[in-house]
């Protein structure tokens, strides 16, 4: 390889019928010069950052920049050796002196699916696409503070302040994202204070509230999934979405995978005489792999299915005579309030309670939960069965007390 000096590019040759030719310099590898069938000739240089190879162009031949051009390859080749990459920068310096925001929402969502939730991505997906529409043509380094509070204003006005708030933490996201990316160089959505107080939900139901419950659910799959979260303080989307790979009759007990737990760590719930019983008089669905439910994917139809519990609850209490309707609640408060119970009565003690709702808080967190690897498997299944007993000894109590056959 011949070194690259001053007039070199002007005695080389680019034979007939050749686009191009290219030549390295014998004293630093990886500087380079291309000259083309017209005559013009530019500097580069190549070298790798990791496995892949990278070609940056300097800038064109002209009488007098060698030198520079040299100083500007090594500096190149000198970061590369730390891992730098010039290509990288220079494409994202590019893409951001021209990505909106419209441009960059699909970007982000593509490498956040595969780690988030599907019902949280649903969610974010719907509040980036829908929410911040308006900002969508705006550079996303050019969007301000007030611009940002002016569209959740906005979404509080048609939506609430909850709706607000989560569409703020989902843009928050993004622009984290496209800080980590060289997209912008601040977050618009930091110090925006929240629309809604935010108010720890504490509700839990009385064991007569249980029963009430109890003995509304339909003889569908939402009853089941109801009472099969009365009895074992698991999440919905874990009992909703349960498929029978994840159902060990032979254990007695539901294996969940990692992919389908909120804190991502694989579960197993034993399975007590109740929960068990309900899962055996599910009829399996042919070509089906969900337990519950019938569109693609596990149980749907949530919102409506709760109404109609409410309902029965109602018309269960005014045909008793109680004027006063039940205080409200959903289906999460059924998990506190199997927590609560189970605490309150001595069924189990706490670290085993949380070892059955699979928390990671709490006795289980810090070093403790680093390094103390028993799953209290045999104590979790002598305290559902305990606790299934209980919820069918006070259903069964209430049903006498009534004259119900």
């Amino acid at each position: 390889m011949p070194k690259l000096v001053e007039g070199y590019a002007d005695r080389l040759h680019v034979p007939p019928g050749v686009r191009d030719v290219q030549v390295f310099d014998d004293d630093l590898p990886g500087f380079g010069l291309r000259k083309f069938r017209s005559g013009r000739a530019v500097y580069f240089v190549k070298y790798s950052i990791g496995h892949q190879q990278r070609r940056l162009t300097l800038g064109v031949v002209v009488r007098g920049n060698c030198t520079e051009m040299r100083k500007r390859a090594s500096t190149v080749l000198a970061r590369a050796r730390l891992g730098e990459d010039a290509v990288a920068e220079k494409r994202a310096a590019a893409a951001k002196r021209t990505a909106a925001l419209g441009v960059l929402v699909p970007k982000y969502l593509a490498e956040r699916q595969p780690v988030l939730r599907p019902r949280y991505f649903a969610e974010i997906k719907r509040q980036l696409e829908r929410d911040w529409k308006p900002l969508h043509g705006s550079a996303v380094d050019a969007i301000s503070r007030a611009d940002v509070i002016r569209v959740v204003d906005d979404v509080a006005a048609r939506q609430g302040n909850v709706a607000a708030d989560r569409a703020r933490v989902a843009l928050s996201g993004l622009f984290a994202w496209a800080i980590g990316r060289n997209y912008a160089e601040a977050n618009p959505t930091l110090n925006i204070g929240p629309r809604a107080q935010a108010i720890a939900r504490d509700r839990v139901l009385s064991e007569a509230e249980l029963v009430e419950v109890w003995r509304a659910c339909g003889d569908d799959d939402y009853g089941r999934i109801v009472r099969l979260l009365m009895l074992t303080g698991q999440r919905r989307e874990e009992i909703g979405g349960l498929v029978w790979a994840e159902i060990d009759r032979d254990k007695r007990r539901l294996d969940l995978p990692g992919s389908r737990t909120k804190n991502g760590r694989a579960h197993v719930v034993p399975l007590g005489d109740q929960a068990m019983a309900i899962l055996e008089a599910v009829e399996r669905r042919e070509d089906r792999e969900h337990v519950f439910g019938r569109g693609a994917g596990g149980f749907s139809g949530w919102s409506k299915a709760k109404a109609e519990l409410d309902a029965r609850i109602a018309a269960a209490r005014k045909a008793a005579g109680l004027k006063k309707a039940m205080p409200a609640w959903r289906l999460h408060d059924l998990r506190r309030s199997f927590v609560t119970h189970v605490n309150e009565r001595k069924i189990a003690p706490p670290h085993v309670v949380e070892a059955i709702v699979n928390h990671v808080s709490g006795h289980l967190a810090g070093v403790a939960g680093t390094y103390n690897k028993a799953v209290y498997l045999d104590e979790r299944r002598e305290a559902l069965q305990a606790w299934g007993k209980h919820v069918a000894e006070i259903v069964e109590r209430a049903r006498r007390h009534d004259g119900v056959h």
